[in-house]
Formats: C-alpha cells, sequence, structure tokens
C-alpha cells in the first residue's frame, strides 16, 4: 500500500476530494494531513473522513528529524502538497526523491515563486490580462514552484473575468485533475 501524507494550510477542498478519491483504493491511501496552522479548516475534514491530523510548528519542521521520524514510523511513500505555504526542506527532498508533489495554480513558470499563491496569483494573472490560466502539477525541489513538470490543464480567460471567477475556475480544474495525477504518478514508479 503506497501511504500519501497530504500537507494543507487552508481550507483543504483539494485534500478533502484526494482523500474521497482514494476512499476505497486498492493500493493507495491517504494515511496522514499535515497542516502548519493550529485552526486549519482542512484539519476538521480530515477528522471527519477518518484521517489522522498532525500539526506542525516551524522550528521543528525545519530543525528537527521529528517529521522524518513520523513518516518512517507510519510508511508514507508520498507527500502530497495541497495549497501548503512553506518552503519543503532539503531532508524531505532527499528522503522524497520524486514522490513529492504540488499543485499550483498558474501556468508554471508564469505566476510561480514566493509569494505567488491563492489570490495573489488571479489577481496577477487578471492584472497582465492573460487570455488563459491553469493548473501546474509538478514534483518539488529546493525552490517553490521550479521542480519538473508533470501536468498542466489550462482554462480560458475572457473579458468579463475578475480574479474571482478565475479562481473558481482554476480551482475546478484542480478538482478534476490533481487525484488522478498522483494516482498515474504512483502507478508509473
Amino acid at each position: 500500500m503506497n501511504k500519501i501524507a497530504i500537507f494543507a494550510s487552508g481550507t483543504g477542498s483539494n485534500a478533502e476530494k484526494i482523500i474521497q478519491y482514494f476512499n476505497s483504493h486498492s493500493s493507495v491511501a491517504v494515511d496522514l494531513v499535515v497542516s502548519n496552522r493550529k485552526n486549519a479548516g482542512v484539519l476538521k475534514m480530515a477528522e471527519a473522513n477518518g484521517v489522522d491530523t498532525l500539526i506542525i510548528e516551524r522550528s521543528s519542521f525545519y530543525g528537527s528529524t521529528n517529521i522524518l521520524n513520523t513518516f518512517k514510523e507510519r510508511d508514507i511513500s508520498y507527500l502530497i502538497l495541497a495549497g501548503f505555504l512553506w518552503l519543503i526542506p532539503e531532508k524531505l527532498i532527499e528522503r522524497f526523491p520524486k514522490k513529492i508533489i504540488n499543485i499550483h495554480p498558474a501556468l508554471l513558470p508564469a505566476y510561480g515563486g514566493k509569494g505567488m499563491y491563492g489570490m495573489n496569483v488571479h489577481k496577477a494573472v487578471f492584472n497582465a490580462k492573460e487570455k488563459e490560466s491553469g493548473i501546474s502539477i509538478h514534483f518539488v525541489n529546493a525552490h517553490y514552484d521550479e521542480g519538473e513538470l508533470i501536468f498542466q490543464a489550462k482554462c480560458p480567460i475572457h473579458s468579463s473575468d475578475t480574479p474571482a471567477t478565475i479562481a473558481a475556475k482554476v480551482l475546478q480544474l484542480e478538482h478534476q485533475h490533481f487525484a488522478e495525477v498522483i494516482e498515474r504518478v504512483i502507478a508509473d514508479q
């Protein structure tokens, strides 16, 4: 069984879709949801879906091996970033090569990097008068949004769109594709 740990900082709509997708899967299971915010909605959602949770603090995440030990004890195979806002430390990247997957709400390499998350991305896309946006799913490396691309999906932007309507279109793509791409990556390795 390939066990997944999902990292999220917010409400967890992508995490919930992933949990539901793998709920009765024969070879993949969501084992743990990790958050850096003790009041994040993703924690309540995970508990409601019967998934264990872990709250991490910055000093421990970057300065100790506690999280590595937890993943080893739980036999975690893949780390999935679904709206997690911290840079992943080298120790995790080294331990999980090509097994840490992130989703980004834009067509990388455009609109990526530090500070480019959530509505910040959609406002930047809107202000640049782009004709399309979308999602990028990629492996994680030591830099924000610079890992090897796995998958992209696009949606058109019309003159009547706003940052909020762009966000809704992009979220729909995230929910439609993220779990399937995760499944494909795991099956291919």
